[in-house]
């Protein structure tokens, strides 16, 4: 074997090999499209398929179900048995309703897309920097911060939005905990573990609605309660104890108070926002004007703004991504190119135990050397 001679090889003369057949399923699993919530780029969770929306930071909405849940069953287990023997049965029935209602338009609020706009794709926000910076110049400047339109005939400023690259829509504001253009930015309500904007704030105004005769109701039984018990000559320390609800005193005035101001928003079609940086009350350093989304009736503008048609989702969160867009995501698992051929001449006897090593380290070059087939042996 060591006087064993070894003719020179030529790489490219040999046939390129036919890599091995990919098991089904991981094809499946890279043709598989991957959903836009999967990378949706806000701040946001998303759960059962992208059905359901809520904030990143959404820790005190079970706080919120928990004292709803904690308070109505404290009423029926300590209030509701007394009140139905000497009033009537129908108390626990309005406290059910009542509850039922409040919870449903608490997760309503919480799980729907309170009107999120999508960002500009690159294509988009180049055009809208080729639109801004028509001058020719190609030194690099910074886009206006707002643009002036038109609307009822009032001048109303868009501010750019220097995080989804665009110019946010009248109303519309970029949440930071979120990170989200929301169009009719209300507010970020951490009680409810969203947003609140054009497409959840009706079922706001119904949650805090509802949330505020529950309370309403559950006092006035506590208060009647407590008389009640009173009146039969055990004193009021003795009907306090029975009814460890009298906290409902110190909870329904802010509830209350949120209602009231919510219903004059609602009235005059004005937004949370608006109203605390005085956009339309001369608040700000602006000039007094008033305010042109309002229709200067209090019956039109509740039906505006709560019975209006449920404008659709914009980011279709649901959706696939494109593949062109999904590939990218994808690592990338090329052939590279074949290197510029060498030819290898061995000079001199090495056995072929000692040529194996070094024809394996370039196995892309000699894969049949590596690998001989059956009945056959290296050349």
């Amino acid at each position: 074997m060591n006087n064993c001679e070894y003719q020179q090889i030529e790489p490219l003369s040999l046939p390129t090999p036919t890599p091995p057949p990919r098991p089904a399923a991981v094809e499946e699993e890279e043709e598989k499209a991957r959903r836009k919530w999967e990378v949706f780029p806000g701040k946001n969770r998303f759960y059962c398929d992208g059905r359901f929306i809520v904030a990143q930071q959404s820790g005190v909405l079970p706080l919120t179900l928990g004292l709803i849940l904690v308070t109505t069953v404290l009423f029926f287990v300590f209030d509701c048995p007394f009140l139905v023997k000497h009033l009537t049965v129908f108390i626990p029935a309005i406290g059910g309703v009542l509850f039922v209602f409040a919870v449903i338009s608490l997760l309503q609020t919480s799980f729907t897309d309170p009107g999120i706009l999508p960002r500009a794709t690159p294509d988009e926000a180049a055009y809208i920097e080729k639109q801004i910076d028509n001058s020719g110049s190609s030194t690099y400047r910074l886009p206006p911060r707002t643009k002036e339109v038109v609307i009822n005939q009032q001048v109303v400023k868009l501010k750019y939005c220097f995080t989804c690259k665009m110019f946010r829509p009248p109303r519309t504001s970029h949440c930071s905990l979120c990170d989200n253009c929301v169009e009719r930015f209300d507010h970020h309500c951490p009680w409810v573990g969203n947003c609140v904007g054009k497409r959840n704030y009706r079922f706001f105004y119904t949650f805090i609605v509802s949330l505020s005769f529950l309370t309403a109701f559950v006092f006035g039984c506590v208060a009647t309660h407590l008389a009640l018990r009173a009146q039969g000559g055990r004193g009021l320390i003795f009907a306090l104890q029975e009814s460890p609800l009298v906290i409902c005193f110190f909870s329904v005035w802010s509830i209350l108070g949120l209602s009231g101001f919510h219903t004059y928003l609602v009235a005059s079609n004005l937004t949370t926002n608006e109203d605390i940086k005085g956009s339309w009350s001369g608040k700000s350093e602006a000039e007094d004007t008033g305010n042109p989304y309002s229709y200067n009736n209090i019956l039109t503008n509740c039906c505006s703004v709560l019975c209006g048609p449920m404008p659709p989702s914009l980011i279709d969160r649901r959706g696939f991504v494109p593949v062109e867009q999904s590939s990218q995501t994808v690592s990338m698992e090329m052939v590279l190119p074949m290197p510029a051929a060498k030819e290898i001449k061995v000079v001199g006897g090495p056995t072929p135990s000692q040529l194996a090593p070094i024809l394996c380290l370039a196995g892309s070059l000699l894969p049949s050397t590596c690998n001989p087939p059956q009945g056959q042996t290296p050349v």
